[in-house]
């Protein structure tokens, strides 16, 4: 699915997104030392409309507390996702037949719908440790690895952070650094950027319009922050990154359609006798090999007597020339002394990708690079949520967390032809966000 980007994030850690949990062991006797091991654990549920991706997730991070600031970081992660996702293809007034990512089927969207690849599924299994702790008087260091699995895509990563505090520790600067290389194995081989799309082929048969069963892509991740503390009750924290992808950086599932010139109509094609395939002509999209981007982040935080309020703001831009900012406010409301309820909003708008094209025009010479992926598009997206948390008497805590998301297109006007003008349509979709989490220690 969706882009499979792995970032840094402070001190170079994957974040746990919430908290389930299993019934937390035994207590300890008194006599025993305190409880070393903390426990983060959540299920998720993400679902889109019209039946499209739903996923179902859950997440257990582990941090056991040595002393003297050393700590280990564990994680587990799993997803399973399923549903239909958009292939890129614009939408027609005639039923539109797609050959299969394995290349040995075909499917059909009915007429006058987005196209949406139903045969999407995958699992996901991601793990991470990571080592904390001080080398000298103000100084401290983290390592740790990464490494994720899934039916077509393999992530193993690396990174490394340091920080210094300054200023009776009100002033703390860091640095990370983190490597990734991953492997992707499309299901029926990596197709050829902007090849057109073949017929189905028998079992047997090796998929046509193809370069190869699999690729690799590298990533370089710089991070450098500065965190002050204001006053007893306020802290901000800035962060600048870098990013250097290169290598393979095309979804091998997304496609491009091929209209009239002067009608802006789907152009037909006819399958080769008895053969069975697409009745209309798409092609493969093709992407660059490098992408550059770089991202400032600003967060504020103050505490108004138990009232907790977060703001943060994200401006990112790359060589693909998607530029993006992100808007995202937290409050926490205390309620008695065990529970709180933390009303959520985020704002994110991008600008779409130099190479983006809701479609190409049948006899026009072929781009360099394109691509009609609706993520590399011009777009909105708004999340509104709540979430509810209760501490227990023995000090663990559960939370529950709903969140809607709307995500919104803007539809390339100066590109549409002819019926387009009336009939283009972006996969524009609403989301759900359901977590239960528990957190625990022992």
């Amino acid at each position: 699915m969706a882009e499979k980007d792995k970032r840094i994030s402070a001190g170079i850690a994957a974040a746990t997104c919430g908290l389930l949990g299993a019934a937390a062991p035994s207590m300890a006797p008194a006599q025993e030392s305190a409880p070393t091991w903390d426990i983060d654990s959540a299920v998720l549920y993400y679902g889109e409309s019209d039946e499209r991706v739903q996923d179902a997730s859950l997440a257990i991070d582990a941090r056991r507390d040595f002393g003297d600031d050393r700590s280990l970081d564990l994680a587990l992660h799993l997803d399973t996702l399923t549903g239909a996702s958009p292939s890129g293809a614009a939408l027609a007034d005639v039923p539109q037949t797609f050959t299969s990512p394995s290349g040995r089927a075909t499917y059909t969207t009915p007429a006058g719908e987005v196209p949406l690849d139903d045969t999407f599924h995958d699992t996901r299994v991601a793990v991470d440790a990571g080592w904390s702790q001080p080398f000298a008087r103000l100084y401290k260091f983290n390592v740790g690895l990464s490494g994720s699995t899934e039916f077509d895509y393999q992530h193993f990563g690396v990174n490394l952070g340091l920080s210094r505090d300054f200023d009776r520790r009100n002033t703390t600067l860091s640095a990370a650094v983190a490597y990734a290389q991953d492997t992707i194995k499309p299901v029926g081989g990596l197709p050829i950027p902007l090849a057109t799309m073949p017929d189905a082929v028998d079992e047997d048969e090796q998929a046509p319009n193809r370069m190869g069963s699999s690729d690799s892509k590298n990533v370089l991740d710089i991070l450098l922050g500065v965190t002050q503390v204001l006053g007893r009750h306020s802290l901000l924290r800035v962060n600048y990154s870098y990013s250097d992808s290169s290598g393979y950086l095309t979804d091998p599932y997304k496609l491009l359609s091929v209209v009239d010139p002067v009608t802006g109509e789907l152009v037909a094609r006819t399958p080769t006798p008895g053969s069975d395939g697409p009745r209309g002509i798409y092609r493969f999209e093709g992407r660059p090999d490098s992408r550059r981007r770089q991202g400032l982040y600003a967060e504020f935080r103050q505490d108004f007597s138990g009232k907790v309020l977060q703001l943060g703001y994200r401006y990112s831009t790359d060589d693909w020339e998607v530029d993006s900012h992100t808007l995202e406010a937290r409050l926490r409301l205390p309620i008695g002394s065990s529970n709180y309820l933390e009303p959520h909003l985020r704002y994110y708008q991008q600008t779409a990708a130099s190479f983006y094209r809701y479609s190409l025009v049948d006899g026009d010479p072929l781009p360099q690079f394109a691509t009609a992926d609706a993520r590399l598009g011009e777009f909105d997206a708004t999340t509104i949520g709540l979430k509810f948390g209760h501490k227990t008497v023995d000090g663990n805590e559960w939370s529950a967390r709903l969140e809607m998301y709307r995500q919104s297109g803007v539809l390339p006007t100066a590109q549409l032809i002819g019926s387009q003008l009336d009939n283009a349509r972006l996969p524009d979709f609403d989301a759900v966000i359901l977590q239960v989490g528990y957190r625990f220690k022992y």
